[in-house]
């Protein structure tokens, strides 16, 4: 076998080169020469190596020469070393480098302005008298951008073409199909004819792609670099050698990269042609924006009517702006306008806006008039600022306001129907070399239900880091202990105004408007650890700022409540010192050597803090008669407990507060000795452990309720968080509590837990048929662009809705399951006694493969208070190769639909499927 060659070389070198051979075989008794150097073919036909001229009876003129064969030893030998000594003073292993400039040789008209460099793995032909070189097996040609690779290349000097075919293996099979690459055009060809002088070039049955789009053409010829016309050609997604479905046309014309337009074009599917024929198509191939209109997609509802969604227009501005516009149609007359504008300035700052107007017509269900009729609004803007834009500020924004009744009237969306909470944020935020921070912002609450509007603004927060007045400031050697004490301040101040939409007006704005500041000083010094102990003292001073107080009367005449608004400057303050104690304890136990646990070991941590708080807010404090009775209930109220930032607990605090926090893990024994298997770490439970507090200086009530909580990962699979509240006083017949502990009274109980919740969740899914084979979540481009709430809340909201179109056939089954409860005790509204409440439901998510290409799953909500399933979502899915076919049934829930969708999975033709869809809502 031969190693590849490679040969650059100009035009008018082959010329002197020619010339000098043929003097040279001239002088040779008029033999004609060829050279041989394909040795498999010689070894079979017997004939030495090393015989690499052989005569013939061929007329004198040289008729052909195959490059470089074989000398006496076997090995390569460069035809150039026939020229040595012919001409004095060149050396002929140096005359193709220096040819052009030790010879005083005219440069030939039809020269090209740059090499070619041409290889091959066979054989390499030059003929003399034509001035064609042909190449054999792995052939290549390189010009300038143009890169040809095929079996067969033929580089015709005279007629400046390069014309490249494939070949036929020992089975009839093609191999070596030419590939023709220029940039980034990039085809494959049965032939191609390519003229290296002018560019331009013809080929047969070829196939390219530009994107996601695949094309091919009977005939394609090429006029620029950028401009191809074709016969007979196809457009399509599907990457197969036969597709699935095109767009047949006779004639067609390609812009690289840019569009591809058409003659009369018909859809074909599986070899069929379908007698739908448009007059011309317009197909755009270029990556990244461009303008361009949104089909609408048909959708029928009970309510709205037959609706067409989604129709509008996509601009491009320019680029750092563009526009989307949408509108929805129904057939009982209602409408929804929808205008997104997007801009971004790379590396500076990137932003969405999105503004919706609904004209809303439904029929209604009162029965008293044919259709209801409603006007709504939403408007939604998402801001962000490159971090690195200006080091040390930031800015962002996430707005979401409107119509409170807005997400009530939006069509086929139940997840945004129920959606009663509308949110907003705006932030700007400066920091000083990480020693003081200022954050301004504003924010926006809004509840569909009571219609009530809540805005923060402003909202201001600054922090200084704690500072160490005490250390000097060039440190040398370890701080002494006084040097670490730390002081820290934290200032918020709000202002903050509600009202009912309705009723919306800046007057109403000023008159509902209050503000408050909070103040916070914390004072610590963090002491060395003494032994396994750390010891943490610390102070904290707070002072908060009202606008009003609030005062609750009873009204005899009523026998209710009545609540009084005073508006004014208050102040109130709080201070509070603490000691803490915190230290680690291990513990193991160790198992016998045949067992399969190797040991365990219980981690507990407890934590004791010693902390009085003086009573600053009595005066704060008044009681206040609660029913009409021979008892005469009273409550203790604060004036400030409906103020911005709450009011400070009441009376005198000096106890201990105590936690013990606990973690318990198994070590398991490897099953081998060998180092590549270990012994494996489980954990039993993550945590579990009691918190509380007891007030030394108390009259009553000194022990505080325990928090309980317990969390766990079973075999790393099932998760287990669980909290509860215990309260370990007695309890009058009404349910208050008791001075007496629930243990005293010669009968021990620890109390009673007033509340609590449980979760356990888990997931289960089979292997991955091809592990390498990321799924569409991972092939997911990370995006830098900011969206709006509303609008990455439709993106989960359809997944939601459509989960068939979502699938995975890579994964044959999986399956969630979570379960909650939810208990507690309230006071009934009336203040008379208390309730408990207690909640649970179950969710199941799953779906399993039917055969490799058929997926069937459901998602559902079991709710067991209200004794039923809440909302129960099947489907069907159907895997065919570059399209796939989905059905949605949502047969239980307020809102009913039922939907089957069959379309390309190509981003580019998302919009051209064939769905039906039918929905009903409840709650219009």
């Amino acid at each position: 076998m031969y190693k590849e060659r490679k040969v650059s070389l100009k035009t008018n070198i082959p010329e002197v080169f020619v010339t000098l051979v043929v003097i040279t075989f001239l002088s040779f008794n008029n033999y004609s020469c060829r050279s041989v150097f394909n040795s498999t073919q010689r070894k079979k036909e017997g004939t030495n190596p090393s015989a690499t001229v052989k005569k013939d009876t061929v007329p004198a003129t040289p008729s052909s020469f195959i490059a470089p064969g074989r000398d006496s030893t076997g090995t390569l030998s460069d035809s150039l070393s026939l020229l040595n000594d012919t001409v004095p003073g060149i050396r002929g292993d140096t005359l193709g480098k220096q040819a052009t400039d030790t010879l005083d040789i005219k440069v030939s008209k039809d020269s090209l302005d740059a090499p070619v460099t041409y290889a091959a793995l066979d054989s390499m032909v030059l003929d003399v008298p034509t001035k064609r070189i042909i190449l054999y097996n792995e052939a290549s040609t390189v010009y300038t951008d143009v890169d040809i690779k095929a079996y067969k290349i033929e580089l015709d000097q005279q007629r400046k073409l390069v014309i490249a075919t494939y070949g036929l293996d020992t089975a009839g099979k093609m191999t070596g199909q030419p590939v023709f690459v220029q940039k980034d055009t990039k085809m494959q060809m049965d032939s191609v004819v390519y003229n290296i002088e002018t560019k331009k070039g013809i080929t047969s049955s070829t196939y390219t792609n530009q994107g996601e789009i695949f094309v091919y053409g009977e005939k394609i010829k090429k006029i620029s670099e950028t401009d191809f016309y074709a016969k007979r050609g196809r457009f399509t997604t599907c990457n197969l050698d036969t597709p699935h479905f095109s767009f047949q046309t006779n004639k067609m014309k390609l812009v690289n990269k840019k569009f591809a337009i058409t003659g009369p074009v018909h859809p074909e599917f599986e070899g069929v042609p379908i007698p739908v024929y448009l007059p011309f198509g317009f197909f755009p191939m270029s990556q990244g924006r461009h303008s361009g209109l949104l089909p609408p997609q048909f959708a029928t509802n009970e309510q709205f009517g037959i609706g067409l969604e989604g129709l509008g227009y996509y601009k491009v501005l320019s680029d750092n702006l563009d526009v989307t516009f949408t509108t929805d149609i129904y057939s009982y007359g209602g409408y929804a306008l929808n205008l997104l504008p997007t801009y971004r300035k790379r590396y500076r700052y990137a932003g969405q806006l999105a503004l919706a107007f609904q004209n809303t017509r439904t029929l209604s269900n009162a029965g008293l008039k044919e259709f209801e009729t409603a006007r709504t609004f939403n408007i939604s803007w998402a801001h962000t600022v490159d971090g690195k834009a200006r080091p040390g500020t930031s800015f962002s924004a996430n707005v979401r306001a409107g119509s409170t009744q807005f997400n009530r009237y939006v069509a086929n969306n139940p997840i945004i129907n129920f959606e009663n909470q509308l949110s907003s944020s705006i932030t700007y935020t400066k920091n000083w070399d990480n020693k003081y921070n200022i954050s301004v912002g504003a924010n926006h609450n809004q509840n569909n239900n009571t219609r009530l509007v809540s805005l923060n603004l402003p909202s201001v927060t600054f922090n200084v880091s704690n500072f160490y007045p005490l250390q000097p400031k060039e440190l040398v050697g370890e701080p002494k202990w006084y040097e670490k004490l730390g002081v820290g301040l934290t200032s918020t101040v709000i202002g903050q105004s509600s009202f009912f939409d309705s009723l919306a007006s800046v007057r109403q704005i000023v008159d509902t408007f209050e503000w408050g500041a909070t103040h916070n000083i914390p004072i610590t010094l963090a002491l060395p650890q003494l032994g396994p102990l750390q010891i943490a003292p610390g102070v904290s001073y707070q002072e908060r700022w009202y606008s009003k107080s609030t005062e609750l009367s009873w009204n005899k005449g009523s026998k209710k409540l009545d609540t009084a608004v005073n508006k004014g400057f208050y102040t109130a303050r709080d201070m509070s010192f603490s000691l803490s104690v915190s230290t680690a304890i291990f513990g193991i136990y160790n198992f016998g050597k045949k067992s399969s646990v190797k040991a365990i070991r219980h981690v507990i941590r407890p934590t004791a803090s010693l902390n009085y708080k003086p009573d600053f807010s009595s005066q704060d404090y008044y009681d206040v008669q609660l029913e009409e009775d021979s008892l005469g209930r009273r409550g203790s109220f604060s004036r400030y407990q409906n103020s911005i930032g709450g009011a400070f607990g009441r009376g005198v605090f000096g106890g201990v507060s105590f936690g013990l926090d606990n973690n318990l893990e198994m070590k398991a024994r490897a099953k081998s000795d060998t180092a590549a298997e270990s012994d494996r770490k489980i954990k039993l439970l993550d945590g579990f452990g009691i918190n509380g507090s007891y007030n030394l200086l108390a009259d009553s009530f000194k022990l505080s309720t325990l928090n309980l909580y317990a969390r766990s990962t079973l075999f790393d699979k099932v998760n287990i968080t669980a909290t509860a509240l215990l309260d370990p006083y007695k309890v009058d017949s009404r349910g208050f509590s008791t001075k007496q502990y629930a243990w005293s009274g010669g009968k021990f109980s620890p109390g009673r837990i007033t509340s609590g919740n449980i979760g356990i969740s888990t997931s289960f899914q089979s292997k991955k048929k091809d592990e390498s084979k990321k799924s569409a979540s991972e092939l997911q481009e990370e995006d830098d662009m900011p969206v709006t709430m509303d609008q990455q809340q439709n993106e989960l909201d359809y997944i939601r809705n459509n989960p068939a179109e979502f699938t995975d056939f890579n994964i044959p089954w999986s399956l969630n399951v979570s379960y909650s409860l939810n208990f507690s005790r309230q006071n009934t509204p009336d203040y008379r006694g208390f309730e408990t409440v207690i909640s649970s439901n179950l969710s199941l998510n799953g779906d399993f493969n039917l055969t490799p290409k058929w997926k069937t799953g459901m998602n559902t909500y079991y709710d067991f208070r209200g004794s039923g399933i809440q909302s129960l979502t099947m489907f069907l899915s159907r895997e065919m190769h570059c399209w796939q076919m989905s059905i949605n049934v949502t047969p239980i829930g307020p809102y009913k639909t039922f939907s089957i969708s069959i379309n390309p999975k190509s981003a580019l033709l998302r919009d051209l499927k064939i769905n039906r869809r039918r929905s009903f809502n409840e709650n219009l």
